[in-house]
């Protein structure tokens, strides 16, 4: 017999040998020499009170034993020979759309800008050390995309919009701890999905598919509302029967190229702010009611936030405990700032992003004359600014956090994970309105409900402007765009998603719809 059962385990308790099997037996009112083995579903901490309490699902098999666990099992075929379909993009939305191409027997053919992740590399050096960016190659563009390089949180509430499970089974298979089943806030870390990447790369090529790097489209051949071939920046023109988009919503070329045709596009709202970033010691001290070090038991704490202001949302993004800020610029000309965690989340910082929601129809009029890209555009002038404030380099601009709230250029600042440097700027009044004032407000509400939060030892830095895409392209039911056939917008780059796991079930989606398509 199998039950399953939920328990809460005080943290003085957790380390107690077989504490599991004890308080399974006291739950299920048995004798504990019936439990013969027991499984942990899911893990989560409860540190809302002083006593801190772990809480566990667990499968507890009683009087029989736990099946072997077998590998994860995919249907994979050889595609070699198999109808083509093309993917501009190798993020997750690009990635998993290939991988389930070939589950249903079709060749996916890949089209990454970027460098593989062991080139890709030198790039980010060169980014943080020399402040020079590869408009093709960095913390955004590249194998395994921006997910690759921004810390692998799989937390998603798009829990409608495919097989959750069945996208971490496959991480999973392709080489990601199996904790990611296990924990409420699963992530892979930085240090550890590369390989990930590499190890999907390795299995699409083994079954058939193909993947070029250094393959930026440049260009759409259309005949009578058909996509017919895409062209690249090496000027090679491809044939193409069906093409998924899955660029990702830092890929404004794609966008501008689809303005220039004459496809439609929308605007959509979307979210700007900065990071902020603490000390990880003083998050630790208020998520978990202690002084000095946490509990070697805890992991690095994170928090989520929201506050209402003057009409908008202004909240916690991306939040990377135990991370580092990284410079996510995608041209030269311009800082963006990011977040990222390794897999122990061991720094000494906690990281977020704080945005304001920028509602597009009612906050760009001084954008209009951009039509539907007002977003990207409002976009790049933050990201500009960023970069002339930072003395025209990747140096992002800073404030402490009090100065920030309080309208006072910062004297100095404090120590920082952000390795290309910071640089004194008063970002209070550099921010636009619609942001700045809203953020003021918003820190000091979540001083109020995080006593501790607002303190001078933090960083404010600018800007977090990638959040999501400020453009939306078009789909049908279905998933083809309505005025171009055989062109499928995918992802976060479409407007469809909003994270790793999300991208990847609409990767997925998207693969099933071309299929579909061209059968």
């Amino acid at each position: 017999m199998v039950k399953e059962i939920q328990i809460r385990v005080p943290i003085k308790e957790v380390s107690q040998e077989e504490i599991l099997k004890k308080k399974a037996a006291q739950y299920l009112k048995i004798n504990g020499k019936n439990i013969n083995a027991i499984k942990v579903l899911r893990k989560s901490i409860d540190a809302r009170k002083a006593v801190i309490i772990f809480n566990y699902k667990l499968a507890v098999y009683i009087n029989e034993s736990m099946p072997e666990t077998s590998e994860y099992y995919f249907d994979y075929k050889d595609v070699s020979s198999a109808k083509e379909i093309h993917i501009i993009g190798f993020g997750p939305a690009g990635m998993y759309a290939a991988l389930r191409c070939i589950e249903l027997g079709y060749k996916p053919i890949v089209l990454e800008r970027g460098k593989n992740v062991r080139d890709r590399r030198r790039d980010l050096r060169a980014i943080n050390q020399f402040h020079i960016v590869d408009e093709d190659s960095n913390y955004c563009f590249g194998e395994g995309g921006a997910g690759t390089y921004s810390d692998g949180k799989l937390y998603t509430r798009s829990l409608k919009r495919g097989d959750v499970r069945r996208i971490f089974e496959n991480l999973v298979y392709h080489g990601a701890t199996d904790q990611i089943l296990v924990d409420a806030h699963p992530h892979i870390g930085t240090n550890k999905l590369p390989k990930v990447v590499k190890n999907i790369r390795e299995t699409i090529l083994k079954y058939g598919g193909e993947i070029y790097f250094e393959s930026r489209v440049v260009d759409f051949v259309i005949k009578d509302h058909k996509l017919k071939a895409i062209q690249l920046q090496n000027g090679t023109e491809l044939t193409v029967n069906a093409v998924i988009l899955a660029t990702g919503h830092s890929a404004r070329d794609i966008y501008y190229l689809l303005q220039r045709k004459d496809i439609s596009l929308k605007s959509k709202s979307f979210a700007m702010g900065v990071r902020v970033e603490h000390p990880q010691e003083i998050i630790d001290s208020i998520q978990y009611h202690c002084k000095g070090k946490r509990d070697e038991l805890l992991p690095a704490a994170s928090y989520s936030l929201v506050q209402q202001v003057n009409g908008r949302g202004v909240y916690s993004f991306c939040m990377c405990p135990g991370g580092f800020i990284v410079p996510a610029a995608t041209a030269n000309g311009e800082v963006v700032v990011n977040g990222m965690s390794p897999s122990k989340r061991n720094n000494l910082f906690a990281n977020s992003g704080i945005v304001v929601e920028i509602n597009t129809e009612k906050d760009l009029f001084k954008y209009e004359q951009f039509g539907e890209l007002k977003g990207l555009e409002f976009q790049k002038d933050l990201e500009k600014l960023a970069f002339n404030a930072g003395g025209r380099k990747q140096t992002a601009p800073a404030q402490r956090l009090t100065d920030f709230v309080e309208g006072k250029l910062s004297n100095d600042l404090n120590p920082t994970s952000y390795q290309p440097g910071l640089k004194s700027a008063p970002l209070h009044s550099l921010l636009p309105k619609l942001i700045g004032s809203r953020l003021r407000k918003g820190f000091e509400e979540f001083g109020r409900k995080m006593h501790g939060y607002y303190t001078a030892e933090a960083n404010v830095v600018g800007v977090e402007s990638r959040t999501s895409s400020p453009v939306n392209i078009p789909r049908n039911e279905n998933l083809e765009h309505p005025e171009l056939q055989g062109l499928f917008p995918c992802g976060e780059g479409g407007g469809y998603a909003g994270g790793i796991v999300s991208a990847a079930m609409d990767g997925e989606r998207c693969a099933e719809a071309a299929i579909l398509a061209i059968k």
